[in-house]
C-alpha cells in the first residue's frame, strides 16, 4: 500500500512541483500553479459534487412533508426518501469523495514538504534527489528559492510581536476565511434541515443538524490551530484552493448562505449602487 501510494499519489505531485520551479524559479510561485492545475483535474469530481448539493437544498422541502407525512413510520420515511432521491438522480453522498481526494492530496504535499524540508530551512538536495524522475535531478549546490513575499514556506506562517505569543500570519487566517465563507455559501441547506429537525421530535435529526452547523465553525478553526505548526507553503497551499473552491462553487450554486452579507453592500450584489 506504502508503494501505491509513494509511485501514484505523492512522486507525481512531489515531481510536479519541482518541475514548475525548474520553469519559474520560485517555490511559492509552484504551488500556485500546482494548486491550480489540482484544481482541474479535479473539476470532473467536484462539479456534480457541487450541482448534488444544491439538488439536496432544492429537495430539502419535499423531505420535510415526507417526514410529515410518514413521522410516526421511520421505515416507511426512509424508503419515501430513497425513491425521491432517486426520481431526481440526487445523492447524499456525492460530496464526500472529492473531500477525500482532497485530504489524501493534503497529507502528500505535507510528506512531500516534511520529507525535502529540514528544521532551520535547510534543504537536502541529495533527498530531493531520491524522489524525482531522472530527468528532473537537480545539481547538488542548488539551493532552493523559500521565499515567497514575507514568507520562508518552510516556517509556519506566524507574526511575531514583542510580549505576545505567536500570531496567525496573513495567509493563514485567509486560508481560514475562505474555507468559511465556501462553507457559508452553502448554509441554506443547514438552514432547511434546522426548520426540518424542529418539526420531528427525533434527537437524530437535532444531533446531525447540530453538527452540521459547527463545522461551518469548527473547520477553520481547525486550519488556523494545525496551521500554526504547519509549514507554510502547505497553508500557501490551502489558501489557494480553497479560494478556488469558493470561485467555482459561486458559477454553480451562487453567493447561497453569503447572500444576506451581499445585499447589505452598498453597490448590492450585480454592482450597481443602491
Amino acid at each position: 500500500m506504502g508503494e501505491i501510494w509513494h509511485i501514484f499519489l505523492f512522486q507525481p505531485l512531489f515531481n510536479s512541483l519541482i518541475l514548475f520551479y525548474r520553469i519559474f524559479g520560485n517555490l511559492g510561485v509552484s504551488i500556485v500553479i500546482l494548486t491550480i492545475l489540482i484544481r482541474v483535474i479535479l473539476v470532473p469530481l467536484t462539479i456534480p459534487s457541487m450541482k448534488a448539493a444544491k439538488k439536496m437544498t432544492e429537495l430539502a422541502p419535499e423531505i420535510a412533508k415526507l417526514k410529515e407525512r410518514y413521522k410516526d413510520d421511520k421505515q416507511k420515511f426512509a424508503q419515501a426518501q430513497v425513491e425521491l432521491y432517486r426520481q431526481h438522480g440526487a445523492n447524499p453522498v456525492a460530496g464526500c469523495l472529492p473531500q477525500i481526494v482532497q485530504l489524501l492530496i493534503l497529507i502528500a504535499l505535507y510528506q512531500a514538504f516534511s520529507n525535502v524540508l529540514l528544521p532551520g530551512g535547510a534543504v537536502s538536495v541529495e533527498k530531493l534527489n531520491q524522489n524525482l524522475y531522472p530527468f528532473l535531478y537537480l545539481p547538488m549546490d542548488t539551493r532552493l528559492n523559500l521565499s515567497f513575499w514575507y514568507l520562508n514556506l518552510s516556517k509556519p506562517d506566524l507574526i511575531h510581536l514583542s510580549g505576545l505569543p505567536a500570531l496567525p500570519g496573513l495567509f493563514l487566517i485567509l486560508a481560514a476565511v475562505t474555507q468559511f465563507l465556501s462553507s457559508k455559501m452553502m448554509a441554506p441547506a443547514v438552514k432547511i434541515s434546522k426548520e426540518e429537525a424542529s418539526k420531528t421530535k427525533g434527537e437524530a435529526d437535532d444531533l446531525a443538524v447540530a453538527m452540521q452547523s459547527q463545522m461551518l465553525y469548527l473547520f477553520p478553526l481547525m486550519t488556523i490551530l494545525i496551521g500554526l505548526t504547519f509549514p507554510s507553503g502547505l497553508v500557501l497551499y490551502w489558501f489557494v484552493f480553497s479560494a478556488s473552491t469558493m470561485i467555482q462553487q459561486y458559477f454553480i450554486t451562487g453567493w447561497g448562505g453569503l447572500e444576506p452579507w451581499i445585499e447589505k453592500i452598498p453597490f448590492g450584489k450585480n454592482g450597481e449602487k443602491k
